[in-house]
């Protein structure tokens, strides 16, 4: 395509498409109710648990009230927040109705403004208990919904499959992040999560719906993962994000340090990402 004389073509982004200059939002004149997102993919390693930490952190950074949830039993969420989760509550004691009242689960992190729900092993347990009781798939959106007001925002970190535990997230949800991974494997099961979300809209859950695909790992000198990018794009089109997590040695340091690469390593280009995420949600709506 010829371009006019005078007129410069926009600068395209790692999707493909112009990049958009999301601006930095608003202080918030209020805080609440709560907009519940859940962090969701049947694939381990795709980049949950990292981007619920530090989108988290992010949002804090912008004013937001923020409460993590960590929703696996391996814990990691919380590990990387350095928050203790032995001899301790948590969300397990929640969802097992233990009485255990949800503001004794809540821990506050390093970051002001972002508070954690921490998880242990005992996690795992929670399927079987949960399996015969009344309304199942509900039992997390009666938990969050008693300290929904004191949220801007809920992160719930979903372990890697699609069994109880996250049916019960995307019931409590009011939308659904799919981090994905910029290699094939990843973008093989997206299809089948996105059908799920869509039996849960039909049975369970009629507001949830699809925030946005998130590209992570992405790493613009291989060609698969340019390749990878560009199918997902193709397939999904506007759904999946402008903002592009790309691979960093930073985000796993900033794991073993126990804090958000916010905090580990503020000024560079992963950190501003990151923060380009949670500019773009909140641009998008997806976060007040």
């Amino acid at each position: 395509m010829t371009e006019l004389p005078g007129l410069e073509a926009p600068e395209l982004g790692p999707t493909g498409r112009p990049a958009s200059v999301f601006p930095e939002p608003a202080a918030l004149k209020r805080h609440g109710p709560a907009r519940i997102i859940a962090l969701c993919n049947q694939k381990g390693g795709v980049g949950k648990t990292t981007t619920s930490i530090n989108l988290g952190a992010t949002l804090a950074e912008y004013g937001r009230r923020v409460l993590a949830v960590d929703f696996d039993p391996q814990g990691a969420l919380s590990a990387g927040l350095g928050v203790p989760t032995h001899d301790v509550p948590t969300i397990y004691d929640l969802l097992l109705g233990t009485n255990t009242a949800v503001v004794d689960t809540i821990v506050p992190t390093s970051t002001p403004g972002l508070d954690v729900i921490p998880a242990n092993i005992d996690l795992s347990a929670a399927e079987v208990h949960l399996v015969n009781e009344v309304a199942r798939e509900q039992i997390l959106a009666r938990v969050l919904r008693q300290v929904s007001d004191k949220y801007d925002v809920i992160l719930i970190d979903c372990q890697p499959s699609l069994g109880l535990l996250t049916i019960n997230a995307l019931t409590a949800a009011h939308g659904v992040l799919i981090p994905l991974e910029c290699e094939y494997f990843a973008l093989r099961g997206v299809a089948l999560l996105v059908e799920t979300i869509e039996k849960v809209r039909d049975r369970l859950n009629p507001a949830i719906r699809l925030d946005g695909i998130l590209a992570t790992m992405y790493d613009a000198r291989t060609l698969h993962s340019r390749e990878v990018l560009q199918r997902v794009v193709e397939a999904f089109g506007p759904q999946v994000l402008e903002t592009v997590i790309g691979r960093s040695v930073k985000l796993p340091d900033a794991s073993v340090a126990a804090e958000p690469v916010t905090l580990f390593a503020p000024e560079h280009a992963v950190t501003e990402s990151y923060r380009q995420l949670a500019r773009e949600l909140i641009a998008r709506g997806a976060v007040a």
